[in-house]
């Protein structure tokens, strides 16, 4: 049974960082594409960022503007994204999420509807 376990999460002040971690068993890691996906209260979930299956390649929406970074170790069977400048905005819960088919370039237009495997999430509250 593949199992994603984010963690990481927390309340930060605005200006400030956090870096999310996600732990995964049950799958040979390094056969997924890896990504971050957030949803704020009353908002769709949407795409934050991907990562490929050797860590090669990322891939971000082009609204964060080089704050947050995915990366990933193989050894560990954990992605990471580190969240700097953080706003008020991006308060939300983030999920971790893998799949086997795609790439980190595909991962944004397929959105969540096309991943496979999912975390329960953890919350990232910005507030002053």
């Amino acid at each position: 049974q593949v199992q994603l376990v984010e963690s990481g999460g927390g309340l930060v002040q605005p200006g400030g960082s956090l870096r999310l971690s996600c732990e995964a068993s049950g799958v040979t890691f390094s056969t997924l594409t890896m990504g971050w996906f957030r949803q704020a209260p009353g908002k769709e979930r949407e795409f934050i960022a991907a990562i490929s299956r050797t860590g090669g390649r990322v891939d971000y929406p082009d609204f964060l503007a080089g704050r947050f970074t995915i990366d990933r170790d193989n050894a560990k069977n954990t992605i990471y994204l580190q969240m700097n400048n953080l706003k008020l905005e991006d308060t939300a819960v983030y999920y971790c999420a893998g799949d086997a088919r795609g790439t980190a370039q595909t991962m944004r237009v397929v959105g969540p509807d096309g991943m496979t495997y999912w975390g329960k999430g953890t919350l990232v509250t910005v507030s002053s």
